[in-house]
């Protein structure tokens, strides 16, 4: 009787973890939805105008940085993962933290006809304060060379990004450039 009852106390335990239990996320679930890959983005270099500003955001499933160019209709952009931040022109590795470097290259200037900068950062090597940030670990500026204008993100790890451009209220377009803090 002992063990009759212990067998059916042990399936019924066993019975009330399978039915009960909190369904799990499986392996194959994306983080948050994200699906985007780690490859190289890229989209045709159609406008050229000024860089004027590069900024950030933390949201809940990624890191944003965006590229504010004043000139409107499609911005080009070249974005991948590098194993070093290298300065336009001379190709000079620009020291960038981090276990991930993602190289973003971007079709605008940050001079003017006149040769004065149209970007004035307080510090090239920090170019959006990312202490504490899930994912960047720092943003570094690698230059303007023929047209283009080239930055690099340091990042926790080579995770998957997306990136895509936006419309400026003031006209022109945004780079816009999202990192997930997760696969």
């Amino acid at each position: 009787m002992k063990r009759l009852f212990s067998a059916v106390a042990a399936v019924a335990v066993a019975f009330s973890i399978v039915v009960f239990a909190p369904v799990a996320a499986s392996a194959a679930d994306p983080y948050c939805g994200i699906t985007w890959g780690s490859g190289l983005k890229t989209a045709g270099f159609n406008e050229t105008g000024f860089f004027r500003d590069v900024r950030g955001g933390q949201h809940e499933c990624f890191d944003r940085l965006v590229i504010d160019l004043d000139a409107p209709g499609g911005h080009g952009y070249y974005v991948k993962y590098v194993d070093e931040i290298t300065a336009d022109g001379s190709g000079h590795v620009v020291p960038t933290r981090g276990a991930g470097k993602l190289q973003i290259q971007a079709l605008g200037r940050a001079w003017d006809d006149n040769g004065q900068l149209t970007y004035h950062p307080a510090n090239w090597t920090e170019l959006v304060n990312v202490t504490g940030w899930r994912t960047f670990r720092q943003v570094v500026w690698a230059g303007t060379y023929e047209g283009d204008t080239t930055l690099g993100i340091g990042l926790r790890a080579r995770l998957p990004f997306r990136v895509f451009t936006l419309p400026r209220d003031n006209g022109g377009t945004r780079i816009v450039v999202d990192v997930a803090h997760l696969w």
